[in-house]
This record gives structure tokens, sequence and C-alpha cells, in this order.
């Protein structure tokens, strides 16, 4: 059985920035919730297409070559193979991922200080 979940209330159950927390799943694919603070690291997924759709606040999508700007009630989607930084525009800014569940959110280098490989459920 399935209900509908509320953004907020998922968003409230968690403060740390950069450790997405999956809050629901469709197919082989992870709904994630993040918050971001400051900037990400630079890095890529060589197999997995990202979207981010900002909820609240905004975020800033650095590549190598430009920088796009998300608001609240858009979307971005970062093909595989692309290089690129997350980061937030302001104080914080809330973020749906919607990502294989394969996906590790600092890509396929090596592991830093950013990298969550077990993520929550809420």
């Amino acid at each position: 059985m399935t209900s509908k979940v509320n953004l907020s209330e998922k968003f409230a159950l968690f403060d740390k920035a950069w450790t997405p927390k999956i809050a629901g799943q469709v197919n082989d694919m992870h709904l994630k919730l993040a918050k971001f603070r400051g900037e990400f690291q630079w890095h890529s997924h060589e197999k997995e297409d990202e979207l981010f759709l900002v909820v609240q606040g905004t975020m800033r999508m650095a590549f190598r070559d430009r920088e796009e700007i998300v608001e609240a009630g858009e979307f971005i989607i970062v093909p595989r193979g692309v290089e690129h930084r997350a980061g937030a525009v302001g104080e914080e800014c809330h973020v749906i991922l919607l990502e294989p569940a394969t996906t590790v959110n600092t890509g396929d280098g090596a592991e830093t200080e950013f990298t969550v490989k077990d993520l929550e459920e809420i």
C-alpha cells in the first residue's frame, strides 16, 4: 500500500547538507531529497543521468564551460559523462534528485568527505 508524501515534512527530518535521503523508488530509480549549502565537488557519472529539481531556494549547476541558475520549480538534467558541480545560491536550497539507484553522489572518482554510500530512507 502506498500513500502520499509531503515534501516539507520529509525535508524537516534532516538538516545535514550533501547527505541525500531516499524518499521513494520508481522501478530502478531513487527519488532522493538533499539540502545543498555552499558548493559540492566536481564529478561525473559515467553511466547515470541525473535530474535535479529545486523545490526551495536557488541552485547553481556549474559545468566546465558555463553555469546554470536553477530556481524553485525548475529542474535540470545532467547527462551521463558530463562533469558538474552543484551548489546553493544563498544560504540553502532543497533539491529532489531522480537518478538510478546505483548512483553514488560523488561520481565515479575516489571517495571524499562528501561520499554517501549507504543512504537513509525517510
